[in-house]
């Protein structure tokens, strides 16, 4: 019988496999999906590489998924704590990459 680790990991990595998706199947329009970047001004927003920002997000994505994938798998092979220190690991990555400026944010994709 599976742990609630298990499922826990393996919801959150399907999850992140169907925005990375989404993604996928928008391309540049994704970028609209990205917290921050639905609030700027139209003008503004046409100063950023949509394509390239719905590429990266996408990625990240993929990789959330694998971490979190990878997580569910070890904790039914191996130990239920495998799960929990995916999970860890997907919240290092993950605020590695949150950022409330909105040029730390966004500044790399400028055109």
């Amino acid at each position: 019988m599976m742990g609630k680790e298990v499922m826990m990991c393996g919801t959150a990595s399907f999850l992140f496999l169907l925005l990375a998706f989404v993604f996928t199947c928008l391309k540049e329009k994704a970028a609209m999906l990205i917290s921050g970047f639905n609030t700027l001004p139209k003008e503004e927003r046409k100063k950023y590489d949509t394509e390239r920002m719905s590429r990266d997000q996408r990625n990240l994505f993929l990789i959330w998924a694998a971490i979190l994938g990878a997580g569910a798998l070890l904790s039914c092979f191996i130990s239920k704590y495998m799960a929990v220190i995916a999970f860890v690991i997907w919240l290092v990555v993950f605020f590695r990459d949150v950022h409330l400026d909105e040029e730390k944010a966004f500044g790399k994709y400028k055109k």
